[in-house]
């Protein structure tokens, strides 16, 4: 990632509910606000989720089980493909989070600039290995795991010369301001001396901006139309403004905190010459 600016990422998931009209109105939203890229998630039903889970009875808009819930959320090549081709007339970048390797395989045909590992799928490493292999800027978020297993990612991105950038993330759905643990970032900066960026699932934009002001250099949060329409992830998204909010933030704080190196502007020259009616310690 670049140093100059952070990147955006508006996390649509699964927040789309299956209908691609509503994934085009996010990813609308998502330009509008200046984002860099939206973010989908793909999953092969049948290989993610036991049947046992499949055939569990679960109330929703598509039925009373979860196989028919899980499907209703989920985009095919067709779905996919109009999100494409609406991402390049808008001119916005799109990738996903697969949870699988038939999912990983899916999203190559797209010839997509990223990729993202999901903080779930961080210890499944041979869609880790199959990400790696691709070399495409990915995005690894950290949320759930040990240090431990956080290293075993980096070394295969390392043998594969495949660059990243580590998210720090806590996965609870809205996360609490008390549990955010925005120093992780620096931690994670410190221990593998690599680019970090910061994954959020709370409420209310302040984090993310601290997050920028701490050395983050991707901010990714969930975005949608409502946060009281259906869905487990739309009360830890944020809706239009608050996107808009957050970003034009996020870009302000990267240009407040400058470089760090103590100089005279020109603008403070004159400034001095109006201000200091002495010079040399004797009045002018």
């Amino acid at each position: 990632m670049s140093q100059d600016s952070v990147f955006v990422i508006a996390e649509v998931g699964i927040n789309h509910n299956g209908d691609v009209g509503i994934a085009k109105k996010l990813i609308d939203i998502a330009k509008e606000t200046g984002c860099d890229a939206v973010k989908f998630q793909k999953r092969t039903i049948d290989i993610v989720y036991p049947p046992e889970v499949l055939a569990a009875p679960r109330e929703s808009p598509w039925g009373t089980t979860t196989r028919v819930q899980k499907e209703g959320l989920e985009f095919g090549e067709a779905e996919y493909a109009d999100i494409d081709a609406h991402c390049r007339k808008a001119g916005i970048d799109w990738f996903a989070s697969a949870w699988d390797l038939e999912s990983q395989k899916f999203l190559r045909r797209f010839d997509l600039k990223y990729n993202k590992i999901s903080s779930a799928m961080v210890t499944y490493l041979p869609l880790v290995e199959m990400v790696a292999e691709e070399r495409k800027p990915t995005f690894i978020s950290t949320a759930m795991c040990t240090f431990d297993e956080i290293d075993k990612a980096v070394g295969i991105f390392k043998k594969n010369a495949c660059p990243f950038t580590l998210m720090h993330c806590v996965a609870t759905y809205p996360a609490k301001d008390d549990e955010l643990n925005l120093l992780g970032i620096k931690t994670l900066k410190e221990r593998y001396q690599c680019d970090v960026g910061y994954s959020g699932h709370e409420v209310g934009v302040v984090s993310s901006v601290l997050a920028v002001a701490m050395g983050a250099v991707a901010v990714e949060r969930h975005i949608t139309l409502d946060r009281a329409m259906y869905g487990s992830d739309q009360s830890a998204s944020m809706e239009k403004r608050g996107f808009e909010i957050m970003v034009r933030d996020c870009r302000l704080v990267k240009s407040m905190l400058g470089d760090g190196v103590k100089r005279i502007t020109e603008k403070e020259k004159e400034v001095a010459k109006k201000l200091r009616w002495f010079e040399n310690g004797k009045v002018r």
